[in-house]
């Protein structure tokens, strides 16, 4: 029943005794745990209340109908569902909403207590203290603001990223609602919004405005909210905190906070409008505004009343509405689908209690690091993103089976014997996009694309701390590895010195030292950490390293260049042409020029016995074209490949020598350029044999390994060491044609 006869289609709230009614009810119904102050901010905007109710029971209590109420399961948890016929104009949008995460700075950076700008508060679910001190938690949420105007500006730099967000769409979302109203319910969910400040009082001591709001959020549906909205010309920070007086038709610059005070008179004005209007061809673009916003009046919407694990509220509202982020809507960019494809990895984590709700607030970045349990007081900014980073590097690429079948079901992949490279990269953006929060400003997270499929088996790191790793990186082959594989990335991404291939020569310019345009070779940021792993850059490489992470110690200053010894420059800022001056891109074609500096001894790896095979084609012990290349000596043959092999560096070839070549040369008398020309033929020719025996001997062994039933005859120990050798092999075979083709005459 309403106060008023509704002369228009904008619906007038019903009476505050009808409101109350259905306020008992919803909290009467089995399954709902909302505080009051929630339901009483949403009840002006229901329409016909009375239609959801069920009739009255022995005891006289009226709870929602079973046709109005919705149980929903997600992998997070299960929530209670209120289907409702809403005022148009209600909810509000939602600055977590994550089609537009990216342009919040995280708590998750350590450094956003340094009066950065941009920060969203933190989330929690809403709890409540009895007269005894126990407190309970509700299905609501709540957060907490230094005044209303960071509420005001959260709500309007929301809606301005939305708008932004939606001009990629390839219709006009606002036009359709005007012709065709809203198809599709949104879903709500409630959250109480605290102000530390004291509020302004008036002459009379009272405060202005309240110290909390209330406010229904679009988990799903914050484009249409907006949109919604527009049309009405209403915004959603007044929708949250306080309609203007003018907007109401009053005079005065007051502010009506309470939608039981505001809402009839807007519906009012509406219906003047609307009776006001030319009854001529509906214009979606011009018309007037009562009727452009009739076919949104009244609007279908979801309510979330309640859930048996309130604590985990969040995760349960976000987690509904990520199913289609694997195959992602429009208004989607890529850093905020692979945050929300993460978010939903952690949030069944913590639902299938193989991850705790605090590891996963800080690595889904709604929580500071140093709450982690394992955080020491005396880690610098560098090391708390480390860990973090590293945190979720290992639980994105699980070792452990269980979390391995969790990740298919939260990313909708392959079985992990069949995962593809796709699928792998998705990962490693996901992985990359959400250590991104840790940082000023987020980067493509295709730089993280850095893995191969061997990734699908998980990946293990040492455990060591990164001020311990870069310590040793100088001559602990496995540090310096660790480092480059895992960080160095990230590190020259957040700085802006690399980024991934755009695909286009226009996408690489930079500005040079003098401030001149300069364009850059593409390269991809494989190859920017293979130039890294150059044997003879390696005291240049660890040094970037230590700059970089100096900078972050710093307050995320320009890192400083080094000298070929590893030594920071002060004053001479890290440039990406620099470092690709430093680290050149390695084209596959020419010979790599030497850093004057001394590469640290390799480390040996022990590889198991191979398994008993087909002895391959004998190929000399010199390498002559390697020396011509590298500008090192000859080594001494290597023995077999059940011997130790150098972890990073270049690895002679195996077999004993050519007698009939090796005899006409020794150390004192060097060969003549007929005799280098027919050693070169030579070993080419045994190569190309070895080549085409060791791919029928890998035939072979598949062959015989499905025949007896071995799905993997090669251990992992044995297949990293054999295909490092193969990588390191190519990397060389493929700088030879052309130096070749520079001694040869012209055709």
């Amino acid at each position: 029943m309403s106060e008023g006869i509704v002369k228009g289609p904008f619906p007038i709230p019903v009476s505050r005794e009808d409101q109350e009614a259905w306020i008992e009810a919803v909290l009467a119904t089995e399954g709902v745990n909302l505080p009051r102050g929630a339901v009483e901010n949403i009840a002006p905007f229901i329409v016909d209340p009375d239609h959801s109710l069920s009739e009255p029971d022995a005891r006289g209590v009226r709870t929602l109908k079973a046709s109005a109420v919705r149980r929903i399961c997600t992998d997070a948890g299960d929530m209670v569902i209120a289907v409702v016929r809403m005022h148009g104009v209600g909810g509000v949008l939602w600055g977590h909403n994550e089609r537009i995460s990216s342009i919040w700075r995280s708590v998750a950076d350590p450094t956003v207590d340094r009066g950065t700008e941009r920060t969203l508060a933190s989330v929690r679910p809403w709890m409540s203290v009895d007269d005894d001190g126990r407190e309970t938690c509700f299905a609501a949420l709540e957060s907490v603001m230094p005044n209303r105007q960071t509420l005001i500006m959260n709500a309007e730099d929301a809606a301005d990223e939305l708008k932004r967000r939606d001009r990629v769409r390839p219709y006009d979302l606002e036009e359709d609602l005007v012709l065709n109203g809203q198809q599709d319910p949104g879903m709500y969910v409630a959250q109480q919004v605290r102000i530390e400040e004291n509020p302004e009082k008036d002459s009379d001591g009272n405060p202005l405005y309240p110290d909390a709001y209330w406010g229904w959020m679009a988990v799903r549906g914050n484009n249409r909210t907006q949109k919604r909205q527009s049309i009405f010309r209403l915004t959603s920070s007044e929708v949250l905190s306080g309609v203007p007086a003018e907007k109401l038709e009053r005079e005065g610059d007051e502010i009506i906070c309470d939608p039981r005070d505001w809402l009839p008179e807007f519906s009012a004005v509406l219906n003047r409008e609307f009776a006001d209007a030319d009854d001529g061809e509906l214009d979606p673009t011009s018309g007037s505004r009562a009727r452009r916003a009739a076919a949104i009046a009244a609007v279908d919407a979801h309510l979330v009343i309640g859930t048996p694990t309130p604590q985990r509220l969040y995760r349960i509202v976000q987690m509904n509405n990520r199913r289609d982020h694997v195959h992602p809507p429009l208004e989607f960019d890529a850093l905020d689908r692979s945050r929300a494809l993460g978010r939903s990895v952690l949030g069944m984590y913590v639902a299938q209690r193989v991850m705790d709700e605090k590891t996963a607030e800080v690595l889904s970045g709604l929580a500071p690091i140093r709450e982690l349990p394992d955080v020491s007081m005396d880690m610098a900014v560098s090391e708390l993103r480390d860990l973090r980073s590293m945190r979720l590097l290992q639980e994105l690429f699980p070792v452990d089976p269980h979390k391995r079948h969790l990740l298919r079901r939260a990313l909708s992949e392959n079985p992990p014997s069949q995962l593809k490279s796709g699928e792998i990269n998705q990962r490693a953006r996901t992985w990359s996009a959400l250590t991104s929060e840790s940082y000023p400003a987020p980067w493509n997270p295709r730089v993280g694309q850095v893995f191969s499929t061997r990734a699908r088996e998980g990946i293990v790191l040492s455990g060591r701390r990164l001020p311990d790793l870069l310590a040793a990186a100088d001559t602990d082959d496995d540090a310096f590895d660790e480092l480059v594989s895992y960080r160095a990335a990230h590190w020259l991404a957040s700085f802006g010195i690399i980024e991934p291939d755009r695909g286009s020569l226009d996408g690489q310019e930079v500005i040079g030292d003098a401030g001149e345009r300069v364009r850059r070779s593409r390269r991809t940021v494989m190859n920017c950490l293979q130039a890294l792993r150059y044997d003879k850059s390696r005291m240049m490489a660890v040094g970037v390293l230590k700059s970089l992470a100096a900078a972050m110690d710093a307050g995320d200053r320009r890192p400083w260049r080094v000298s070929s010894s590893g030594t920071e420059m002060p004053g001479r800022e890290m440039t990406p042409l620099w470092f690709d001056s430093v680290f050149p891109k390695d084209t596959g074609t020419r010979p790599r020029k030497a850093v004057a500096s001394a590469p640290a001894l390799p480390k040996t790896v022990a590889v198991p016995a191979p398994l008993p095979s087909p002895t391959l084609p004998a190929l000399s012990s010199m390498t002559p074209m390697s020396s011509l290349v590298t500008s090192t000596p000859a080594r001494s043959p290597a023995p077999a490949l059940t011997a130790a092999v150098p972890a990073q560096s270049t690895v002679p070839a195996t077999g004993q020598a050519d007698e009939g070549v090796s005899s006409a040369s020794s150390p004192e008398e060097p060969l003549t350029l007929e005799a280098l020309t027919v050693r070169a033929e030579e070993q080419i020719r045994g190569l190309h044999a070895a080549s085409a025996e060791i791919g029928e001997l890998l035939g072979r062994l598949a062959e015989q390994s499905r025949a007896a039933s071995v799905d993997h005859p090669i251990s992992r120990q044995r297949a990293d060491a054999t295909v490092r050798l193969l990588n390191q092999t190519l990397s060389r075979l493929r700088k030879l044609p052309e130096l070749m083709e520079e001694m040869t005459e012209p055709s």
